[in-house]
């Protein structure tokens, strides 16, 4: 994968790339995306094949409009106060299909509902409305790996694919989007917590429901997942031997990188990749991460180090 600057020639040669059903390294405001047309078959193969997804893991469609939104779904008033009060921005809903829709089955896997996010970053939404559809855009990174937050990234983890990748700079947030299914005759439902925190959501929907562990409706919720090479240990005070250590806080040590000194979860948010990869490519055997608050968007930084550090 090559690397351009996100500017107006580079757009257009990504949307060229697009339309051809090759796939694009993608800037988000939460991490770097593999973006391809939702609705062709053979290009949603080819961002499972490059990730070595498997196919029973949906993929989210971005879209850069309400507009477009209502033509793949249905909305009801619980998702429309939600898309009212967070899009553009890292909430993705899981809805029921619109008899209109243009994301193909495979980039469902299969469900009756689909998955849809509309960015908060310039140059997705620039991208998205210059192609005038929705695009499938996970992670741009190996199956289960840690997720990129740089274009740099993108090329570190798939450098030997072919496409090319639109540079803007770091992501902003650093951690996926949240993920609620706002499907009939069910209530709100948290799938994944992400870059929207569990109590701003209540704040507009009410008490969210717990989604059943069986079942795989939304990307992010493999049990091992967003995982570096070397193990990874939670709620560790100090490092035993052999450890590099990942500070929270007060929980530091001289030397080593802290999430946020100054105890922020949304900055903690934003370094948390950054630092496990910077940490994973130094090649250590283990990562040992100081606790961290689960309240606010610590439960989706934790939410990510439980996978990171699960069996694999």
């Amino acid at each position: 994968m090559f690397v351009l600057e996100a500017t107006g020639p580079a757009i257009s040669q990504a949307v060229e790339r697009l339309q051809r059903g090759e796939f694009v390294g993608l800037p988000t405001e939460t991490v770097y995306g593999l973006a391809a047309d939702a609705g062709n078959d053979l290009a949603v193969a080819r961002i499972y094949a490059a990730k070595g997804r498997p196919t029973f893991n949906p993929l989210i469609a971005h879209v850069s409009s309400l507009d477009m939104a209502m033509l793949e779904a249905v909305l009801d008033e619980r998702a429309q106060r939600l898309v009212a009060r967070f899009w553009p921005g890292p909430l993705t809903l899981v809805l029921p299909l619109a008899g209109s829709h243009r994301v193909c089955e495979l980039a469902r896997a299969g469900l009756q509902s689909v998955a849809l996010r509309m960015p908060g970053h310039p140059v997705a939404l620039e991208l998205i409305r210059a192609f005038g559809g929705p695009l499938a855009a996970p992670s741009a990174n190996r199956s289960g790996r840690i997720s990129p937050t740089t274009a740099q990234d993108v090329v570190a983890e798939l450098g030997d694919q072919p496409g090319l990748v639109l540079d803007a700079g770091p992501a902003r947030v650093g951690l996926e989007s949240t993920i609620v299914a706002v499907l009939p005759g069910e209530p709100v439902r948290l799938l994944r917590p992400g870059g929207v925190s569990r109590e701003a959501l209540q704040g507009v929907v009410g008490e969210l429901a717990v989604s059943p562990a069986e079942r795989i409706e939304a990307p992010g919720q493999l049990a091992s997942h967003y995982a570096p090479h070397a193990r990874l240990r939670m709620n560790a005070l100090t490092p035993e031997p052999g450890e590099a250590f990942l500070g929270f806080g007060l929980h530091h040590r001289e030397g080593s990188p802290n999430l946020s000194r100054a105890g922020d979860l949304v900055e903690a948010a934003a370094n948390l990749f950054t630092m496990l990869r910077r940490l994973d490519a130094s090649g250590v055997a283990a990562i040992a991460v100081a606790p961290v608050p689960e309240h606010g968007l610590g439960e989706a930084i934790n939410d990510r180090l439980r996978r990171a550090a699960a069996p694999r």
